[in-house]
């Protein structure tokens, strides 16, 4: 349960983060797109994406039906875009730009509140 509150911890500060900094800076996600056509790129971003998936995925692979299975997703989404970035790094990114676009809210709001979750999760600052 340890790994589950330090990676709560992690990722829900990561993803308020990253929340706060789009939110600031908007055209971020647009220089991201731009960045990601570049091959040097996103080899780079595929290869940290497949480190990241592949650690939080052996160091936690819990399927119970509570908070826990968030980390899990996360880690497991983080392990395939990695590996659909480097074998198919034009229709991977073409696809995200095309999900991003058309679901930006949602993108928004679900870092936002899955952030704050895992931190409330990972500090037990409110009990449910």
């Amino acid at each position: 349960m340890e790994t589950s509150i330090v990676l709560a911890k992690f990722w829900g500060w990561y993803l308020l983060i990253f929340f706060f900094i789009l939110s600031y800076n908007p055209t971020r996600i647009k220089q991201i797109f731009d960045d990601l056509k570049d091959r040097k790129f996103s080899v780079l971003v595929a290869f940290i994406s497949i480190i990241i998936g592949l650690l939080n995925v052996i160091f936690h692979n819990i399927w119970d039906s509570n908070w826990t299975i968030i980390i899990t997703l996360i880690g497991w989404i983080a392990l395939v875009m990695g590996l659909l970035l480097f074998i198919l790094p034009n229709q991977t990114a073409k696809w995200i730009e095309y999900i991003n676009v058309k679901l930006i809210q949602v993108i928004y709001v679900l870092l936002f509140l899955v952030g704050f979750y895992l931190l409330n999760a990972g500090y037990q600052l409110l009990d449910y």
